[in-house]
């Protein structure tokens, strides 16, 4: 390099690094505005301890009552067509059975992008709360829109689960245990779709 001459910027390079040539050799750096942590690393590092089995135990619990949900509602569409306040026909269980997948989709996308502005432990507790309060608003539904608009709020909260889940999972287990972490805590969607299945007999 040629002195008193700067080192010549090229394409950014991955990861948000900047790839610069220097004459005989070339060096990677990062890009302005980015914030170099250890932190995922340490917490790899740590020891299971009652932290992780909380962690464990509050998302495990939250993907029993996910189950829970979507076996209840296919087990109750004959009771709800026979309700005398809503009276739905076939074609209105199908209505709200489609609001509550759309509203998990939009959940998702939606508390996903939330989660990273305001952090996995908030959103996960703002997801939690919109499932329960929507859920329990369904039983005050007065006609079908009613209906399938608490019932596409739920599924909104229950999305927005989705994601807070599996990031923390992510995040917060270690890498060394995640894989049966991670498998234990979605395998419990089972456990609440058994409930479920033995509630409604």
């Amino acid at each position: 390099m040629v002195s008193g001459e700067w080192p010549r910027p090229l394409n950014p390079g991955r990861g948000g690094l900047r790839e610069e040539e220097t004459g005989e050799r070339r060096r990677l750096e990062p890009a302005a505005g980015t914030i170099e942590t250890d932190i995922p690393a340490r917490l790899d590092r740590l020891p299971w301890g009652r932290f992780h089995s909380l962690v464990v135990a509050a998302l495990g619990i939250t993907w029993i009552l996910d189950g829970l949900e979507v076996t209840l509602v296919g087990a109750v569409a004959g009771a709800l067509k026979q309700s005398p306040v809503l009276q739905l026909s076939n074609v209105d269980v199908g209505i709200a059975s489609s609001a509550y997948l759309a509203g998990a989709v939009v959940g998702a996308v939606f508390f996903g992008w939330l989660t990273d502005r305001l952090g996995r432990k908030k959103l996960f507790f703002i997801t939690l709360a919109v499932y329960l309060v929507a859920t329990a608003a369904t039983a005050l539904s007065w006609d079908v829109w009613s209906f399938a608009f608490f019932r596409f709020l739920t599924g909104a909260g229950i999305g927005g689960e989705y994601t807070a889940i599996n990031s923390t999972i992510q995040e917060l287990v270690p890498a060394r245990v995640r894989g049966w972490t991670d498998l234990v805590i979605n395998g419990s969607f089972w456990l609440g779709a058994a409930l479920g299945a033995a509630a409604s007999i």
